[in-house]
């Protein structure tokens, strides 16, 4: 039970983050061509605080990747958003979000109404994620594995979301999307100092990937390929 005199520090608490969500929303989201009202039901709802570790919770709702530890980070909002956006998820798709972290875009991802499996390899952040979308989307599927091999067992997928910058498209990913309307969205740094989150369909001739807009996301450290021994 919550002692009485701790209530009134929640209820301002509470009133602080809620008030922070509809401003992101607002003053972040909206303003970037983002129009689902899935998406923004699901930002303006979901307690993008409860993702994130205590200290780390005034960082919420910055328009700005928030630091995990160990070269990870919370993405974004806008770069999520817009992410998804690109993406058109369809209720009772098959999604994976690959680099799922502490499970926000997963829980955003679910809220559109696919049906999500969240990949994630750092045994602190599965603990996280799988605690806090036990309270906030209970539907989606928290696994453990290695980022590069995906979740070939939930697949193959309609949709795939890589949570965090690559320098490519890792090959065993992308033989896990559905054929003819698999399609994923991420972002690629190819190392030249630019980077561009792109929008990866399906064909009879591979993935073809189209740039959709330029940000700036970290690297996913694990999946940064070894440099290659030159004689």
């Amino acid at each position: 039970t919550i002692p009485p005199h701790e209530l009134p520090d929640m209820a301002v608490a509470a009133d602080f983050f809620a008030d922070a969500r509809i401003r992101m929303v607002d003053s972040q989201i909206r303003p970037n061509k983002v129009t689902d009202p899935r998406i923004l039901h699901a930002m303006r709802t979901l307690p993008r605080e409860q993702f994130l570790p205590q200290p780390l919770t005034p960082l919420a709702y910055a328009d700005e990747d928030v630091p995990l530890g160990g070269g990870r980070v919370l993405m974004e909002p806008m770069v999520l958003a817009r992410l998804l956006q690109a993406a058109a998820p369809l209720p009772g798709e098959v999604a994976l979000v690959v680099a799922a972290g502490t499970g926000y875009g997963a829980a955003v991802l679910a809220a559109c109404g696919p049906r999500v499996t969240a990949l994630e390899e750092d045994a602190a952040l599965v603990e996280r994620a799988r605690a806090t979308l036990a309270e906030q989307a209970p539907g989606v599927a928290v696994v453990s594995g290695p980022l590069a091999q995906g979740w070939a067992a939930s697949g193959p997928y309609d949709l795939i979301l890589i949570e965090g910058a690559v320098r490519e498209i890792p090959a065993a990913i992308a033989q896990q999307l559905r054929m003819e309307r698999g399609r994923l969205v991420g972002v690629i740094a190819p190392g030249d100092g630019t980077s561009q989150a792109v929008l990866a369909e399906v064909t009879p001739a591979g993935l073809r990937a189209s740039p959709v807009f330029d940000c700036a996301t970290p690297l996913l450290p694990s999946l940064i390929p070894a440099p290659a021994f030159v004689f």
